[in-house]
């Protein structure tokens, strides 16, 4: 097995960049990689060929290896409904919903999956690149551990550890790593790299030889900021920006507690005509806004509660009497009907809750979740446009009879009598250049041209780029075996 893996000394300290800039640049270098992650916790979610769902950071990895995104390369998804609890998604599928509380007894039956996927990949490619959870230093998980060193230690898999310098403290989180980790763990760890250095990496020349001669790990470089990184698809909702550097219409999309596959935005964020705000909890609802968006949720009962707490009901209400447009994805699509029944208790204590009843229509949650990539067809302007879908709850009422689009002839999604309030199921459609266009001037706003697919490529390229300016990538490629 050819692989290695980048650990973090904590977390969100860029290891999915670093694992994409690596399989772009490994790809560049002739050879068949691809990437892979044994636990990911996030609720932006991908769909795979096979009808299944991983997180969305190795979607965008296997984006820069030039594959379509399997289930294998992230077969444990942990997607958060709660405080305290989680659906367990195994290679693809949901397995359970479980406490945090109860998920380690799970942990020694969910090594054999991982260890199965990883050993898939690994016979089809070249190389695999690897990427951690959280970080090793959590030596409190360490029993039973499958993101970390109970992965790396059991597929044999020599480990990088990235530290992130610009929140400060890089050295104590290296050194103090290489402290709590026992022999054996550590002695799995093969160099160190620095990432989101400000400035002059020269200036943390004897801070970088410290860390060095206190861990015994050779260094492979100090990376540089990455200024390009916001115009990559974000899977930690802490990474969505405030708001978006455009100007003109003003679309405000509500930030949900549980907000789930904001990736849909990115698109928006990136056209120069397009102001787009992410409200924070307990600010009100601009007055000025063009179109509201209700994003996709993993608790679609839980983040309506959350989205009354916040007022966010009775803006949204005047917002509709202005004259506003509003549209819902997804969980935000059930949100805008008249009622939403779980009667199952799919998504918390079985039971039915009033939507905000902006639609006329219903939602029942089903078991039996709908994981599709799906090819449709805008119902207003005739367009084709591709996107997926992912979600448990089936919509019916009037409203359908005016469609958003059609997937395979079937309608899909519903649009208010007014034809300002827009519901639908599909994730992705906004990546689609041709229906954004088309969209954002129907809104009154013209978009910018721009391939967003191309764009996300030449980003990927000049990530690559950057490391093998930066870091000693053909170093850091040789550890793998």
């Amino acid at each position: 097995m050819t692989a290695v893996m980048i650990q973090g000394a904590g977390s969100n300290v860029g290891k999915s960049l670093l694992v994409a800039g690596l399989c772009r640049a490994a790809r560049r270098r002739g050879l068949r990689v691809a990437p892979f992650k044994p636990q990911n916790m996030s609720n932006n979610a991908a769909v795979t060929l096979e009808g299944g769902e991983i997180g969305r950071a190795q979607a965008l990895q296997a984006l820069a290896c030039g594959l379509d995104p399997t289930c294998h390369m992230n077969p444990v998804l942990l997607k958060p409904e709660s405080d305290q609890g989680a659906q367990v998604i195994v290679q693809g599928r949901r397995l359970t919903t479980t406490r945090a509380g109860d998920y380690a007894a799970l942990k020694p039956r969910l090594l054999g999956a991982v260890l199965e996927s990883f050993r898939s990949l690994s016979a089809a490619h070249d190389l695999v690149i690897v990427e951690g959870a959280g970080s090793p230093a959590e030596v409190n998980l360490r029993a039973h551990d499958i993101a970390n060193m109970g992965f790396a230690r059991a597929a044999e898999v020599p480990v990088i550890l990235a530290g992130d310098i610009d929140r400060g403290g890089v050295i104590a989180q290296m050194v103090g790593t290489r402290a709590v980790l026992d022999p054996g763990d550590a002695a799995q760890i093969r160099g160190f790299v620095i990432n989101k250095f400000r400035g002059d990496p020269r200036l943390f020349d004897d801070g970088y030889d410290l860390i060095a001669h206190s861990t015994g790990w050779p260094g492979y470089g100090v990376l540089p900021w990455f200024a390009e990184a916001y115009r990559l698809p974000a899977e930690d909702a802490l990474d969505l920006p405030a708001r978006s550097a455009g100007s003109g219409l003003k679309v405000v999309c509500l930030a949900l507690s549980r907000i789930a596959n904001f990736d849909d935005l990115d698109p928006l964020a990136q056209e120069p005509g397009v102001a787009l705000q992410m409200l924070a909890p307990g600010s009100a609802l601009p007055g000025d806004a063009d179109l509201v968006i209700l994003p996709g949720s993993k608790s679609t009962r839980g983040d309506l509660d959350f989205l009354r707490a916040q007022g966010w009901d009775i803006d949204l209400a005047a917002h509709v009497r202005r004259g506003g447009h509003v549209l819902g994805l997804c969980g935000g699509f059930q949100m805008l009907g008249q009622q939403i029944h779980d009667p199952e208790g799919l998504e918390g204590p079985p039971g039915s809750v009033a939507g905000l009843g902006l639609l006329q229509v219903e939602t029942v949650m089903r078991p039996d979740k709908r994981l599709a990539r799906v090819n449709a067809l805008h119902a207003a302007t005739g367009l084709p446009l591709s996107g997926y879908e992912i979600h448990l709850g089936r919509s019916t009422g009037p409203d359908c009879a005016r469609p958003f689009a059609h997937v395979a002839g079937t309608p899909e999604g519903a649009i208010s009598a007014c034809g300002r309030i827009t519901g639908s199921y599909l994730h992705g459609l906004f990546a689609d250049d041709a229906f954004r266009a088309a969209y954002l001037r129907g809104l009154g706003a013209t978009a910018s041209g721009q391939s967003y697919g191309a764009g996300v490529e030449r980003v990927l390229d000049d990530l690559a780029a950057h490391l093998e300016a930066h870091l000693d990538v053909a170093g850091i490629l040789a550890l793998a075996r």
